[in-house]
């Protein structure tokens, strides 16, 4: 049973920078996409990043672009969300996510995901 369990969420400052994590146990992943999609409160759940297990390619939404990198560490079997310049409208619970049918255009609709972790809370201040 594939298990996510992500980290390092919390009270940020506008300006500021995050580091989430994401364990991954439970499967090989090989042919995986992990990712990320967030979910701010009173919105639908909204893709923002995702990373190729095997060969690391990554996807971004548009509006992520240059503040967000997904990066993966095979050896950890963990994926990592790293945010710059955090900005209000980042609020939300990031959740790790993954899907088991691999990599493609698909990985940046929400609902592509088969397993979910429980999230972890980003708050971004003023």
């Amino acid at each position: 049973q594939v298990q996510l369990v992500e980290s390092g969420g919390g009270l940020v400052q506008a300006g500021g920078s995050l580091r989430l994590s994401c364990a991954a146990s439970g499967g090989t992943f090989e042919n995986y996409a992990l990712g990320w999609v967030r979910q701010a409160p009173g919105k639908e759940r909204e893709f923002v990043a995702a990373i190729n297990w095997k060969n690391g390619n990554a996807a971004y939404v548009d509006s992520a672009q240059g503040r967000f990198t997904i990066s993966r560490d095979r050896a950890k079997s963990t994926i990592s969300l790293q945010i710059n310049d955090l900005e209000t409208e980042d609020t939300a619970v990031y959740y790790c996510a993954a899907d088991q049918d691999g990599f493609g255009p698909w990985v940046e609709g929400a609902d592509a995901y088969d397993y979910w972790g429980q999230g972890t809370q980003v708050t971004v201040s003023s």
